[in-house]
């Protein structure tokens, strides 16, 4: 049985609940990542933030990404999985909500995440197809 931790990309950037949109993409400009988890103070996951988050929920709305913070973007509760489950837990979550990138969970704490391109790399050719797929409908 292959777990998710097995598959995660370990130990994930974190963007402060409190850093400006502009940190957040400087981010990952520097990390060449789409995606940031949104952690508070006490390192618990608060939500995930995208390149398309920051450009078509903020600045195409007016907003400033000077002065708005990571979690004006965070809505509702993240779905995520645990780092202990089957891969195939993460993978019919990531289906289901039709993410690219699943925070990775282990003791109520952000250990890593899944993304696409971990699945492509460590599953077979059938697998990702069909998960990329249904991600992409």
């Amino acid at each position: 049985m292959t777990i998710t931790r097995d598959l995660m990309t370990p130990s994930p950037r974190c963007i402060g609940v409190n850093d400006s949109l502009r940190i957040a993409a400087s981010v990952m400009a520097d990390l060449d990542v789409g995606a940031l988890p949104i952690c508070g103070e006490d390192s618990r996951l608060k939500g995930m933030l995208t390149d398309r988050d920051i450009v078509v929920g903020a600045i195409a709305l007016g907003m400033d990404p000077e002065t708005t913070p990571a979690a004006a973007l965070a809505k509702g509760k993240p779905v995520t999985v645990d780092a202990d489950d089957d891969i195939r837990v993460a993978l019919d979550k990531m289906q289901e909500h039709q993410i690219r990138r699943l925070p990775v969970i282990a003791e109520r704490r952000l250990v890593g995440i899944v993304s696409q391109a971990d699945i492509a790399r460590s599953l077979s050719a059938a697998t990702t197809g069909k998960t990329v797929e249904s991600i992409s409908q």
